[in-house]
């Protein structure tokens, strides 16, 4: 109920100041445990995230943020839970696993971290790991534009990416590095696709 409330608002306060553009909505599955991987260059990029997928989202955030009890209460009713960056946390991981079993949809930054003035780099491997031991798909998102009042932000969703032939396999970290920088890659495809292309939604 307070997710609910919070993107609605959200939604309504982001397009006061920006100029929103919503494309390929439809690509999002209904159901079914999924991960929304999207590029991030901004704090405003879960806001976001948030307020336009379809569907409500769980995700990670640092441990950092749990310590105040208020906020960190606040933020794990609406969907996140902790991870240690900078460590292999395995807790995390099998947080996530139970999430995506449990046909929720989990947002993912495949970059890590916030990237600023336009840079592109390689993904981190989670991403791909998750989607193969968890046998979901990814859904690609792109948020484009500058966040400047009334300068217009596109929030694009692509198909679904899967990689259903490395399910139940164990496939290396070289070639889960390949399948991440694929999803990212994907993500960064869309900063200058024709919207006409892909589908416009209001």
């Amino acid at each position: 109920m307070l997710y609910k409330f919070l993107s609605g608002l959200a939604k309504g306060v982001t397009h006061c100041i920006f100029r929103v553009k919503v494309v390929g909505k439809e690509n999002v599955p209904k159901d079914g445990g999924m991960i929304l991987a999207v590029n991030h260059k901004s704090n405003w990029d879960p806001i976001f995230a948030g307020a336009y997928c379809p569907r409500p989202l769980r995700f990670m955030a640092k441990a950092d943020l749990f310590k105040n009890k208020l906020f960190g209460g606040l933020i794990k009713k609406l969907g996140a839970f902790p991870i240690q960056r900078g460590r292999g946390d395995i807790g995390a991981i099998k947080g996530a696993f139970s999430i995506l079993k449990n046909n929720d949809a989990m947002l993912i930054f495949p970059e890590g971290h916030r990237i600023k003035n336009g840079k592109r780099v390689k993904a981190k491997l989670g991403v791909s790991m998750i989607a193969v031991y968890a046998k979901v798909p990814v859904i690609p998102l792109c948020i484009s534009g500058e966040y400047k009042p009334f300068h217009k932000v596109t929030v694009t969703f692509g198909k679904p990416i899967t990689f259903e032939e490395y399910y139940g396999k164990k496939p290396d970290n070289e070639t889960l590095q390949t399948l991440a920088d694929e999803v990212m890659q994907t993500i960064y495809s869309f900063d200058n696709t024709d919207i006409k292309k892909i589908g416009e939604q209001k």
